[in-house]
């Protein structure tokens, strides 16, 4: 600000404006860091938002797929198990 002042023609700035400044530029005390437990309530929070806000997202039909995921039929693979860059010839080729 008082930068501006001076380029503008202002002039240098009061000396109880200098004071105002620099009792308000005063450093607050020092902040005590967390505890573990503060931590630890922060993150269980934290997490309970997410599911909330998760749950809020998904959709019935999502939340059934996902539940039965693991009983989904699968189609077999297709090929074998020898991978086109395989060096060494199968079993069933030496026939």
């Amino acid at each position: 600000m008082d930068a501006l002042r001076r380029l503008f023609g202002g002039g240098p700035p009061a000396p109880e404006a200098r004071d105002a400044t620099a009792a308000a530029i005063d450093p607050a005390p020092p902040i005590a860091p967390p505890s573990a437990e503060e931590i630890d309530a922060e993150e269980r929070a934290r997490e309970l938002d997410l599911l909330r806000t998760e749950h809020e997202r998904l959709d019935d039909l999502i939340v059934r797929q996902q539940r039965y995921a693991d009983r989904s039929w699968v189609p077999p693979s297709q090929g074998g198990p020898r991978r086109s860059d395989d060096g060494e010839a199968s079993k069933d080729e030496d026939r």
